[in-house]
């Protein structure tokens, strides 16, 4: 979701520029900036831009530098008149004494200076919406550049994940089988007798709870589903997000039932690629 686009061009006689900012977001959070003489226009940019980028946190600035001899703010001079009238009169029945700058007072007060006012035509409009438009599109530049390093970086994570569980694999074959002989030397070291039929049954019991392979079978399932979103065109930041938290269950009970410390091992490198995920899948539409 991060981006900058940037335009610029001479609408009218006046140069304006048009910048786009984005940064990670759950949902559009658009902040729009123009000059006083687009402000009633305003709502048309925000439909505009909140139409092509769904998600981000997203700055629109748009500027313009006025031409040369264009007609600047004005002082209306029978208000200022009347204004400086007025404050003498309250002065010399209130204060006579005072010292203070009467007519910079009058030219503080409200509506002493009148700006002038500015039509914006539909042309000059129309110039100014396809700046915007070249903006965005400079973004959607940007975004589409960091989206294929973004999908390299995320898709080589997912399968160093599947490697390490393919590891995990092979060092499960023959678990329940070294845990039984694991067991049986113990009881051994310890001389007692045991009853045949009591032992299998608790051992039975034992394995089952140590058992991944509904575990190992999921999380591959989730990785498979994880690369296929990732290879789709629409916007899926928040699927692989959930994704992500789907493996991280799994990859977690792996830990938990594992009872192994070379599993456990690869275990904690999945871990560490998952938090990866996690914090790149935040820069995924």
């Amino acid at each position: 979701m991060t981006g900058f686009g940037r335009s610029e061009g001479v609408v009218n006689e006046r140069k304006v520029t048009v910048e786009l900012r984005s940064l990670n977001s759950k949902q559009l959070d658009l902040l729009v900036k123009v000059p006083g003489i687009y402000k009633d226009r305003e709502a048309e940019l925000r439909l505009l831009v909140g139409e092509q980028l769904q998600r981000g946190k997203v700055e629109l600035v748009v500027a313009c530098e006025q031409p040369h001899g264009v007609q600047r703010a004005r002082l209306d001079r029978n208000l200022l008149r009347t204004y400086l009238d007025e404050l003498r009169s309250i002065a010399q029945d209130i204060a006579p004494e005072a010292t203070t700058d009467l007519f910079a007072q009058a030219l503080r007060m409200h509506e002493a200076s009148v700006a002038p006012v500015e039509r914006v035509g539909e042309e000059e409009w129309s110039a100014v919406v396809a700046l915007v438009q070249r903006a965005l599109s400079d973004m959607g530049r940007f975004r589409s550049s960091e989206g294929e390093r973004l999908w390299a970086e995320l898709r080589g994570r997912v399968d160093r994940i599947s490697e390490l569980l393919a590891q995990v694999e092979a060092m499960d074959e023959g678990r329940s089988e070294r845990t039984r002989e694991r067991l049986r030397s113990k009881l051994n070291d310890l001389r007692q007798e045991v009853d045949e039929g009591r032992f299998e049954q608790e051992l039975v019991y034992y394995l089952e709870k140590l058992d991944i392979t509904e575990e190992k079978v999921r999380l591959r399932s989730h990785c498979t589903y994880f690369l296929e979103t990732l290879a789709t065109d629409d916007a899926q930041g928040r699927k692989l997000g959930f994704i992500a938290q789907e493996m991280g269950r799994e990859i977690n009970t792996l830990g938990s039932k594992a009872n192994d410390a070379v599993i456990q091992r690869s275990v904690v490198h999945m871990k560490d690629e998952l938090e990866k995920i996690k914090e790149q899948v935040l820069n995924v539409l």
